[in-house]
């Protein structure tokens, strides 16, 4: 941690940089923060009255900076960060600054870390849950909406952190007590420059390891364990697990892997049934088997993880019902931002109606419109690169009806449900999974997720009254 007195430049207004400039000031830094939008600097005017300096879209940093501490969405190629590597000044984000001020600390936490493509929030809100039923003081923390730094600052003993690649890019010395990467798929290229480099930010989460774990199913995640993991790895897979491994046996989630969890190899313990877990599919059994494989990793007993799982309360906009009418259920899963995401989605139904598009960043959508064609039963699109993925419908499913909606409609999503619902069949499920970032037509998956959740009330609403109204006649 920097010495009382060091010169610290933040970059970016945001969150994670306001809790990382706090900090810091506590720390006693002298804390220059600097953004591209002087109305997010406005809003720090608090930390202006306690010494920061707010200074506009600077390109450079400031004569004498000790360290500059970014934001995780500022790319290694910004011209500041550019100057500062240039300056021979080191640059980090804010995990890796609460690494550092709670190693510093007489009682540092135990970190407990999750990485991977999709299903991290989940997995984390999962080990929170487990974590917090064996009676410890734990909390969610990171890219899931609470900044490390202020978890560190609270005193917490156990983190549950969730890491983005672009926190562990920024991150050199951090080293978890046990980590995860879950999975790994083309995702944000545009910013680490290729999937070699992206994989390997993802691999800095088994930097210092007492324990690695990694997805069985998975051949990405496997591989940047047997590469890069130092420590003793152990596997979850949704098949009946292996010696070494926690998995699923018939209903049960299963270790074989712990002790007292038939390390051995002869015989394995009940951690949870698959019923306890309140989410739809396949990759929700292994994120609770993550979750389960971390908190195991630092002592919790199989009892805390069933009780945990239990307890969990999915997270909103992934794979949640929102409607069900006339035997069709409607699911959000607007947080399935990429292909491998809303694969994982779609994965769960047999039949589907799938709302798709959006932003697609570069991804390829060919290999999920392959696996899935046979599930779908129609195909309505929204967004700027809808196009794309119509393309690869036209060539992988021709068979499959295709209908777009045009994204300046100002009622888009309410008149893709609609045409959604008038396509599906009893037994379906008509499925938002995009596939694709949502900022051409939305300010986040949230928003996106909200109105869908919005217009599937109103659709069924409609439909409800129709109903009572034909009865009448």
């Amino acid at each position: 941690m920097s010495k009382v007195g060091a010169r610290v430049l933040v970059a970016g207004a945001g969150v994670s940089g306001r809790s990382a400039a706090e900090a810091l000031l506590a720390e006693g830094a002298a804390v220059t923060i600097t953004d591209a939008s002087e109305e997010r600097l406005a809003d720090l005017s608090e930390l202006r009255r306690r010494g920061a300096e707010l200074r506009t879209a600077l390109t450079e940093p400031p004569a004498g900076t000790d360290l500059v501490v970014t934001s995780p969405g500022w790319r290694p190629d910004a011209p500041l960060l550019e100057a500062a590597a240039s300056a021979g000044i080191e640059v980090i984000g804010e995990i890796e600054l609460a690494w550092r001020i709670d190693r510093a600390s007489s009682e540092p936490a135990v970190w407990l870390a999750v990485t991977g493509t999709n299903g991290k929030t989940t997995t984390v809100g999962m080990l929170e849950s487990v974590l917090r039923s064996a009676g410890l003081d734990a909390v969610a923390c990171g890219n899931v909406g609470l900044p490390a730094v202020d978890a560190v600052r609270a005193g917490h003993g156990v983190l549950a952190v969730e890491l983005s690649s672009f926190q562990l890019h920024w991150s050199n010395t951090l080293s978890p007590h046990a980590g995860v990467v879950l999975n790994l798929a083309d995702d944000h290229l545009d910013w680490h420059g290729s999937l070699h480099a992206y994989g390997l930010a993802k691999s800095a989460v088994y930097r210092g390891n007492v324990l690695s774990v990694y997805n069985a199913d998975d051949e990405a995640s496997t591989r940047l364990t047997e590469k890069y993991a130092t420590a003793t790895a152990v596997g979850i897979t949704t098949g009946e697990p292996r010696r070494g491994q926690l998995g699923v046996v018939g209903e049960e989630l299963r270790d074989r892997a712990f002790p007292g969890g038939g390390a051995d190899g002869a015989v394995s313990t009940h951690l949870a049934g698959v019923g306890d877990i309140r989410q739809v599919g396949a990759h929700n059994l292994s994120n609770a088997l993550a979750a389960c494989a971390l908190a195991r990793a630092h002592g919790v007993s199989p009892a805390a993880c069933s009780a945990g799982l239990r307890d969990f309360a999915p997270g909103e906009h992934r794979s949640v019902v929102v409607g069900e009418a006339d035997e069709v259920v409607y699911v959000d899963d607007s947080k399935a931002t990429n292909p491998h995401a809303a694969s994982a989605a779609l994965r769960a139904h047999s039949s589907v109606v799938w709302i798709a598009g959006g932003l697609l960043k570069g991804a390829d959508v060919d290999e999920l419109v392959r696996t899935h064609a046979r599930r779908f039963l129609a195909v309505v699109l929204i967004g700027t690169d809808s196009w794309l993925i119509a393309d690869s419908l036209r060539r992988n499913a021709p068979d499959v009806p295709v209908v777009s909606v045009p994204p300046e409609r100002e009622s888009a999503m309410s008149e893709a449900v609609r045409l959604a619902a008038d396509h599906a069949e009893p037994g379906t499920a008509v499925v938002l999974a995009p596939a694709a970032a949502s900022m051409d037509m939305y300010t986040d998956y949230a928003h996106r997720g909200r109105e869908f959740t919005e217009s599937v009330r109103a659709v069924l609403a409609e439909s409800a009254v129709d109903r009572a109204e034909r009865h009448r006649g």
